[in-house]
């Protein structure tokens, strides 16, 4: 999860999709599980008592992440717990080893290469919170950020809360380059209403969709690892930050915290033969 460029702020500027409620209701409607073409091979329906750890690990500590975040990762309840078949990632106005601010940042103890990954979240309400669905290659077999690449399953900061933003991160094309490719989704609702954030990733591109459609494609150029690192197997990031490059671009409302991320599950689906 790493920072947008300023120019990437205003959905009407940029064109963004008006997702519709009707298409968001069917998307809901139809169970997840039962995708055609598609066979579940993972997932995490929150329903136990507590996060499951041979599923998740939880990142702990500081230190801005890249992009000068302000808080600092915990394992603590008040940061990460289940509250009826939902997980909850919660940021803080609470002190911890220096940092000002608390959250916490899970990561998939699986890798996949290739798949359908899905996750059904309510996004936090607050000028300065930074909520992300993402992935990271296992394996540096590409070298550090941003050879290797990553995936922006969703993104989404607190100043602008009508839209939603979808990145693939790689050497050739990432924001500290100018040369990033996304797509920035009008999503009015993203506060107050779950939705259905995926991904479809083969060989030939990744395709990024809300409730079911299409907001966006990366394609594989053929033209080497610089532009196309996806060949190795990636894992998934459910985090929380607050403030940073990007989400604190315009500051952050202490008032509005804490934050809460929500999300109801996280499923993983391998392409049928």
């Amino acid at each position: 999860m790493f920072a947008t460029p300023a120019g990437f702020v205003s959905a009407r500027k940029y064109g963004s999709l008006l997702l519709s409620a009707a298409l968001c209701f069917a998307a809901l409607s139809a169970g997840a599980q039962e995708l055609p073409g598609w066979s579940l091979v993972w997932s995490d329906e929150f329903d136990g008592a507590a996060i499951d750890r041979e599923k998740w690990r939880f990142i702990v500590g500081g230190g801005g992440y890249g992009n000068n975040e302000m808080q600092w990762y915990d394992l603590a309840p008040d940061n990460a717990r289940i509250e009826e078949g939902v997980l909850v990632i919660e940021a803080r106005k609470q002190k911890k080893a220096g940092w000002p601010y608390t959250s916490a940042k899970l990561e998939s103890r699986e890798a996949w290469t290739y798949g359908r990954f899905e996750a059904r979240a309510k996004l936090p309400v607050g000028v300065g919170s930074w909520p992300a669905v993402w992935m990271l290659p296992r394996t540096e077999v590409y070298g550090s950020w941003p050879n290797g690449g990553e995936i922006d399953v969703m993104e989404h900061v607190g100043y602008d809360p009508g839209v939603v933003h979808f990145t693939a991160h790689t050497a050739a094309f990432n924001h500290k380059a100018g040369t990033q490719k996304s797509a920035i989704v009008a999503v009015p609702d993203a506060q107050e209403e779950f939705h259905i954030y995926a991904v479809e990733w083969d060989e030939a591109r990744i395709a990024f969709l809300v409730d079911g459609r299409e907001v966006h494609e990366f394609a594989n150029t053929g033209k080497g690892w610089r532009e196309w690192p996806f060949d190795q197997a990636f894992y998934l990031i459910l985090n929380l930050a607050v403030g940073g490059d990007w989400g604190g671009r315009e500051g952050v409302d202490n008032a509005s915290l804490p934050w809460r991320m929500y999300v109801d599950w996280v499923r993983v689906y391998r392409a049928d033969e």
